[in-house]
């Protein structure tokens, strides 16, 4: 993989996680836990109880490992949609078809499965604590969240949730790239390179768009990761869908919807923008 796409990929993703952390954190606790009202009710309780501190629970391990997952993402949906307009085509002035986008993207799903698995974990596991750090916690940081989670459950621990987590990655990276690259042509001329603004706008609707479908699947991820870490304990992803709506219904599987929906414009729109500022900036 290119060193480039690595370092831009990095950055992007950090520069886009330190946007969306907190309200990531408001969004896991309340897909994972019953004791919050509503938004603001989770965002009152977690600055009460823990300052603003809570809202960056689990922040340290995905900005220090994110340069791998968001490299192997934007890298292998670059290489992929290579090969498919390569394959197809020979004049490679054309724009690829938006079918080879949602194909290439679906790849970068799977391919970085296996980095984002074990990191997702650990940063649920992080954001569910919410006792104070003089009342003690189970995990103590990253790394002993890590440790306690093989040490009670071998290595495969720290896949729990796996295939949740690939039934909502692969085909919703399928659905990043489409509305991103759809977008970003509707906003810019042919034969032109696109401006900061289309970007901006292409990668915020990608975002809003993918976790706008990812969402269901999301909250039976986040309950799976917590199962074995002081959460409910589920059998797999259909016990976890079947009992979560047997016990709340239906409207479960949209938790934290309009916070994931809220929060994907910026981080989104960040995280592109700022890939492709790098990638241009090393390319020239």
């Amino acid at each position: 993989m290119p060193f480039v796409e690595f370092i831009a990929g990095w950055i992007s993703g950090a520069v886009g996680l330190v946007v969306g952390h907190p309200l990531d954190t408001v969004k896991v606790r309340l897909q994972t836990q019953s004791v919050y009202g509503g938004i603001l009710d989770c965002v009152i309780k977690t600055y009460t109880r823990e300052g603003l501190h809570g809202f960056f629970k689990g922040m340290s391990f995905p900005v220090l490992s994110v340069a791998v997952s968001n490299a192997v993402a934007f890298g292998s949906y670059s290489n992929a949609l290579d090969y498919l307009t390569q394959s197809h085509h020979n004049d490679h002035s054309q724009r690829s078809p938006l079918s080879y986008v949602f194909m290439a993207g679906c790849f970068s799903g799977l391919a970085q499965l296996f980095v984002t698995a074990p990191i997702d974990l650990v940063k649920v596991r992080l954001q569910n604590q919410t006792r104070s750090r003089s009342a003690g916690n189970k995990y103590r940081g990253p790394l002993h969240c890590v440790a306690v989670i093989v040490r009670e459950d071998g290595l495969k621990g720290l896949f729990r949730g796996f295939w949740a987590l690939a039934l909502r990655d692969v085909p919703c990276y399928g659905l990043y790239f489409l509305p991103y690259e759809f977008t970003l042509r509707m906003m810019t001329e042919k034969g032109k390179q696109p401006g900061h603004c289309a970007v901006l706008a292409a990668g915020g609707v990608a975002g809003v768009i993918t976790w706008a479908c990812a969402t269901p699947m999301d909250v039976v991820k986040a309950r799976l990761q917590m199962s074995g870490g002081g959460g409910r304990v589920y059998s797999g992803v259909l016990n976890c869908i079947t009992v979560s709506v047997r016990e709340e219904g239906i409207r479960v599987f949209f938790k934290g919807l309009l916070l994931n929906s809220v929060r994907a414009f910026p981080v989104n729109a960040v995280t592109f923008l700022s890939y492709e500022m790098i990638l241009r900036a090393c390319v020239d």
